[in-house]
């Protein structure tokens, strides 16, 4: 008799860039996207919005000429339930009962069998409106009493106190004020929105669609339709792309969906184009960040009192924990004894805003950094030295009070960044090159100037403070039929590589290869409730309790045969026997905080993340002065990630990250009239392609958690932290003008460099 032992030391797919285990379905065309679906009987939906930003609706008109037999058409009084949408505050409606808050707002849902016919239908509806005073700015909604049906214009505030803030500045040899302002920010993912909705015989309802977090949908549609959680089952599809912006909205169009089949009996695909999806979807909140910091002569920070206001826009979403995240960031990545950080988030007569990622923390953290290099100007330092005098270490103490005990890496990744770019050297050899430029006139040639900024960033991996505890997530891993291991969660995939990394991470735990583990499709009625696909969590949390769950059935398969398995044949044997000797095999995981984590919600203080991610940003600057066109030349980024599951999706969703951010940065801006969206097309709200983001060198830095599966931390929102100010600095390096206001665009840069020839004349 051959006795086999258990499977040791085999080859690991952890850290290797193995296949991605969906590329070949998307790139052949096999994979079906929502829109890709059309069951029987189905029904196309749209919705009747509002075209103003604040009024009260006084009648609505449907054309008498118009043939509305084979129309569906709900509005409020056909919500079975609750009408709001169920998220942190249950204050915005499925659909206008009679006040208009913004621009864009759904009132009504109509469905037809031909998509050309329900285009003629919404054409046919009149909605007649009183309007009423906009308040469509933070300042005006700062400065009012409150909007319309508001009890208050602010949505939500924080307060981060530690130290003698008086007594730090009375230490400064130098005080500098700022205030730094960004702009919103199209998710602009590459798949639409879009839903299919259907009642079930039984009276249940299913809804699939593009989305990022199902149970958020669930619950929303439990409250929506009056139905108990085992009768709403959400599922998704393949998904093209999210960034947040599939976070919460998805709530929103599955609600106009389900209401629809609910009145037709039928099934109902509703499916924005790009122009509904840029007017009405949520977007990075504006952010209007004020500092008045204190240094030393020796450039030491004593005291920072921050100040941040977010444009919530109508109604609150996710307003309060993108306004956390952000003031938790706004201080920087370094260590300041005496600090005061108030947030606020005010409401406007402007559609919501709500995820992006980075959530937050891009906001404040470009103000962070650019207000750095006001600092070091003031004391005639150079900004990478101010940032080694004050960046965090081990042992050093957050805003809330946080100790870092493990995994600080800001001083590596600056280090490795400034090697890797040289930028001392270049920074000298361009100061030299510029001065030429600068001083040929207008007329005389190509006039280009080019400069290197530098940026340094923290970013909390994981749900703020108690979150994760509050979520109290399952993931779980069982044998499927073929006697393949297979996992349960509901973190979904939207390109950023989930099904590879879970499968390599249950691969090693189990010690079987990637190849034989199955990622069941995220189904409300069959995956447990593992938290939502947000906040750089998916890896780092429910990658974790994955890989628990695998070694817990790798110990139970073993006590069931000891003899255990050599390959991936034989492990699909010994599982088969188990599953037809002792029946299914089940292991749950849920999420458990790691030891010595403390956070009080109520005074904002304690350990506000269980680890931070790091990134150091390099960026080159080329500026035409004629033109005011401010192009990035070269980018040099290392990121510290904990461990790279997969080293090439991790460089890739830097890559990506740094590109988003490049184009908040320089290109992207969302253009207003009267409350609404402006250019909500492509051919007026201008992203990167290809042709217009520089060269990149990835530098993948690696110091592990312990708290995170085999070291891993989080890296999807981290790459968005950091370039916009490092090109901001790059611009006044190479021009001399500060650009406290992004996007940097050419009337903004030509604005100030005309102050330039000035000076110069």
């Amino acid at each position: 008799m051959v006795t086999r032992s258990p499977a040791v030391n085999r080859p690991r797919s952890i850290g290797r860039s193995v296949p991605k285990k969906d590329a070949a379905a998307k790139v052949t065309g096999a994979a079906l996207y929502v829109d890709d679906l059309s069951p029987e009987g189905l029904l196309h939906g749209a919705t009747v919005r509002s075209e103003i930003p604040a009024g009260r609706i006084t009648r609505i008109e449907f054309d008498s000429a118009f043939d509305w037999s084979q129309v569906t058409i709900v509005d409020h009084r056909d919500i079975p339930g609750n009408n709001c949408i169920a998220l942190i505050e249950y204050d915005q409606p499925a659909l206008v009962e009679n006040e208009i808050r913004h621009a864009d707002e759904p009132i009504l849902l109509l469905a037809h069998p031909d998509r050309e016919k329900l285009q003629q239908a919404l054409r046919a509806v009149k909605v007649h409106c009183e309007p009423l005073e906009a308040v469509l700015t933070m300042e005006r909604s700062i400065a009012c009493a409150r909007l319309v049906h508001a009890t208050d214009n602010v949505q939500k505030r924080f307060l981060i106190q530690r130290g003698d803030l008086e007594a730090g500045f009375a230490r400064a040899h130098k005080i500098v004020e700022r205030e730094y302002r960004v702009g919103h920010q199209e998710h602009l993912y590459i798949e639409n929105n879009g839903v299919i909705a259907r009642m079930e015989a039984d009276g249940s309802l299913v809804v699939e669609g593009s989305l990022q977090c199902p149970y958020y949908v669930h619950k929303a549609l439990m409250h929506l339709m009056g139905l108990p959680a085992e009768k709403v089952r959400v599922v998704q599809t393949v998904t093209g792309g999210g960034f947040g912006g599939k976070e919460e909205y998805p709530s929103m169009i599955s609600a106009h969906a389900a209401l629809l089949a609910r009145k037709s009996g039928r099934p109902v695909k509703l499916i924005y184009d790009r122009m509904e999806d840029i007017a009405a979807t949520t977007k990075r909140h504006p952010a209007i960040v004020r500092h008045r910091s204190g240094v030393t002569e020796e450039g030491e920070l004593v005291a920072q009192d921050i100040d941040v206001i977010m444009d919530g826009g109508a109604y609150v979403t996710l307003s309060p924990v993108v306004l956390s995240r952000g003031i938790l960031h706004a201080g920087g990545p370094y260590r300041c004894p005496n600090v005061r950080i108030t947030g606020r988030a005010v409401a406007t007569n402007t559609p919501p805003n709500g995820a992006f990622r980075g959530f937050g923390a891009p906001q404040t953290l470009f103000a962070a950094e650019l207000h750095m290099d006001h600092l070091a100007e003031s004391l005639g330092m150079d900004p990478l030295e101010i940032r080694r005098r004050n960046l965090y270490r081990l042992g050093d103490v957050t805003p809330t009070g946080q100790v870092l005990r493990e995994s600080v890496s800001a001083s590596e990744c600056l280090e490795k960044a400034v090697k890797v770019s040289g930028y001392v050297k270049r920074r000298k050899a361009l100061d030299a090159a510029n001065r030429k430029a600068l001083a040929r006139p207008a007329g005389k040639g190509p006039r280009k100037v080019r400069g290197i900024g530098l940026s340094l960033v923290h970013h909390g991996a994981g749900f703020t403070g108690s979150g994760e505890v509050k979520l109290a997530s399952i993931a779980s891993l069982d044998l499927s039929p073929e006697g393949r291991p297979r996992a349960l969660a509901a973190s979904t995939e939207i390109g950023q590589g989930t099904v590879t990394i879970f499968s390599q991470m249950i691969g090693d735990a189990l010690q079987v290869s990637h190849d034989l583990v199955e990622v069941a499709q995220p189904d409300t009625l069959r995956v447990p409730n593992s938290g939502p696909t947000v906040a750089s969590r998916t890896c780092m949390v429910v990658g974790g309790l994955l890989s628990q769950a695998a070694a817990d059935m790798r110990a139970r398969l073993l006590e069931f045969d000891p003899r255990g398995w050599s390959d991936d044949r034989s492990f699909r044997k010994l599982a088969l026997r188990h599953l037809k000797e002792r029946g299914a095999l089940r292991i749950d995981r849920q999420y458990q905080p790691p030891s010595g984590i403390e956070w009080n919600d109520d005074t904002y203080t304690g350990d506000a993340y269980g680890v931070f991610a790091w990134a150091c940003n390099v960026i080159e600057v080329e500026v035409d002065l004629d033109t005011g066109d401010a192009r990035p030349v070269e980018v040099v980024t290392a990121n510290d990630v904990g461990k790279a599951i997969h080293p090439r999706l991790a460089e890739g969703q830097i890559e990506g990250g740094v590109s988003q951010a490049l184009g908040w940065a320089i290109l992207e801006e969302l253009r207003w009239k009267d409350g609404r969206v402006w250019n909500q097309q492509l051919t007026n709200y201008i992203i990167p392609t290809s042709m217009d983001c520089p060269p990149m060198k990835v530098i993948v830095v690696e110091n592990p958690y312990s708290g995170g599966p085999f070291g891993a931390k989080g890296v999807g929102e981290l790459p968005m932290d950091g370039p916009a100010p490092a090109v901001v600095a790059a611009v006044r390096h190479a021009t001399g003008q500060w650009m406290d206001e992004i996007p940097i665009s050419p009337e903004r840069l030509l604005e100030k460099l005309a102050r330039l020839e000035e000076a110069l004349t």
